[in-house]
Order: structure tokens, then sequence, then C-alpha cells
């Protein structure tokens, strides 16, 4: 498969650059800065601006799948989805945000108490799942990690849920290396194709 990951350097984009090099598959990183981007084996580090649609369609072009891991506040669904579709790509993955996870059919984002910080990005993350969910012809997925999503260890013992955050006697966590687990087990064996789904410890 030929997988492009736009946002290869930043904290989630980094660790799914790092699983998919350790299970051999060969990745296009596209990002700001190249330079940042980890010395890989099997990588190919490409500059480029989420903003710019037209750029963008000729550095997806050739793609199986592309995979989005940049922050909803600094990119636009739009040119991302829209991008997308027009190079001709099959699957379409995108890193979410625990924000637009529900209970009781509302979402965490909308919730009283929700840190004034987080909002921002959880809501244009709502946004971007509900363009997905009207989409047609484009065959994608959304991994929402759950509460705390942070540095830690790759144990490959988690659970995967659907639209309510996964809760342990622990809290709501996962770390961004089995997040990536999580992502590049559902790239070589899709079981949630047009949803969302959750992973959480």
């Amino acid at each position: 498969m030929s997988i492009t990951l736009i946002g290869a350097s930043g904290k989630a984009g980094s660790r799914i650059l790092k699983e998919l090099t350790d299970r051999g598959h060969h990745v296009t990183a596209i990002t700001r800065h190249p330079e940042k981007v980890a010395k890989l084996p099997n990588v190919t580090s490409i500059q480029g601006d989420v903003f710019n649609k037209d750029a963008l369609i000729s550095l997806l072009k050739g793609s199986d799948i592309v995979i989005s891991a940049v922050h909803f506040t600094e990119s636009d669904p739009r040119i991302l989805i829209d991008a997308v579709k027009a190079a001709g790509v099959k699957r379409y993955l995108v890193v979410g945000g625990a924000g637009s996870l529900e209970v009781d059919g509302v979402r965490l984002v909308d919730m009283p108490g929700t840190p004034e910080e987080y909002k921002a990005e959880g809501t244009k993350g709502g946004v971007f799942l509900d363009m997905l969910r009207e989409e047609k012809e484009l065959d994608w997925t959304f991994l929402s990690p759950s509460g705390m999503f942070l540095p830690g260890e790759r144990t490959g013992k988690f659970r995967l849920g659907g639209d309510q955050p996964l809760v342990s006697e622990n809290g709501s966590s996962i770390s961004f290396e089995d997040y990536a687990v999580a992502m590049v087990d559902e790239i070589e064996k899709p079981m949630h194709r047009r949803r969302r789904f959750t992973v959480g410890y």
C-alpha cells in the first residue's frame, strides 16, 4: 500500500509514523517542517501546506491511504476532504479528538465544566466528523482517543469503542503509542469503515 501521512511530525503523527515503519510500511510524510520528521526507514518527507488544496492534491495523488494527523484548529476539513477525493485516494483516516465523543447524546465538548482551552479544537473536530458522515463516496474512518491523550508506552493492550468515551478505574486515557497501534491495525485490517470509533484503556 502507498500510505501518505499528513502531520507526520506531531505528537500523534510521529507515533503513527513509527508504528507504520516498524511494521514495514513505506510512508510519504507531509509536514510544514520536513526536518522535524524522525529519520526512519522507508519514509519520504515532503513539505506541504494543508491550506493549499491544489498543491495538496498533487502530493496525495497515487496514495492508496491518507492519514490526517493535523490539529483541527490548524487546518480546514473541507480542504482536506476535497483534496483527498480529488486525488483519487481510496481510503482516508483521521486522527480525531475526544471532544466529539458523546454521553447521553451530548458531546463532551458541549458539557458543563469542559475547560475553555479544549473547546475550539473539540468543536472543530465535531464539524470534521459531521462532514465525513455526510460523505457519499469517501471511504473514511475517524479514530477518537480517550479523554487523556498523552505520551506513554506501547503496550498493545487497550479497548475499542464507538461514540461513547471508554472509562476505566483510572479514568479515560490512551497513550499516543497505543493509539498509533489501533490506527495502524485499522489500516491493515479495516473494521470501522465509514464510521468513528474510539480507543482507550
